[in-house]
């Protein structure tokens, strides 16, 4: 039995059919349409290295069914950057060396975007850390990716500052 999706990711709509209904976000990113930056670590939503955006909320994509997730709009960190170049995250984990090895990278930077959509993150290191737990670093490169996120936020509403006035 073969089922169709339709699904923005990245703002593009793609409709997609699959064979399987037990196929995970993951697997359907990564397999099926070559989108590989959400790495599989644990495959049981432990280390957040899947980490993407559906309907602007982070998730773990290796937690979530396909199927369940059809009309939903999926950001991957392939869709972060836009055409003025890196996003503020980004750019803050690049300046403040938020990553070494870099798997988990494309996971805590969906995350951090995530969080800081949410409103969650603030200026405090401590909360940071706190909203952040769900990814993990190998290399224990956390102070930088708190430095980075701190930093993004402070862009982040400098812009949105400047874009009110």
């Amino acid at each position: 039995m073969s089922l169709s999706l339709s699904l923005n990711i990245n703002g593009q709509m793609r409709a997609v059919d699959i064979d399987d209904p037990r196929i995970t976000l993951l697997d359907l990113l990564r397999e099926r349409l070559e989108l590989t930056g959400a790495k599989k670590g644990c495959d049981r939503g432990q280390c957040g290295a899947c980490t993407v955006l559906v309907d602007g909320k982070r998730i773990n994509a290796c937690l979530a069914l396909a199927v369940t997730l059809d009309g939903a709009e999926i950001t991957t960190i392939e869709g972060l950057a836009g055409e003025d170049g890196l996003h503020p995250v980004q750019a803050a984990f690049i300046h403040h060396d938020g990553f070494q090895c870099g798997f988990c990278t494309p996971g805590q930077i969906m995350s951090a975007v995530g969080l800081l959509a949410e409103g969650h993150a603030g200026d405090d290191p401590e909360r940071v850390r706190e909203q952040m737990s769900g990814n993990l670093c190998r290399c224990g490169a956390y102070r930088g990716i708190t430095e980075a996120v701190l930093d993004a936020h402070r862009t982040l509403n400098a812009t949105a500052r400047e874009d009110a006035a």
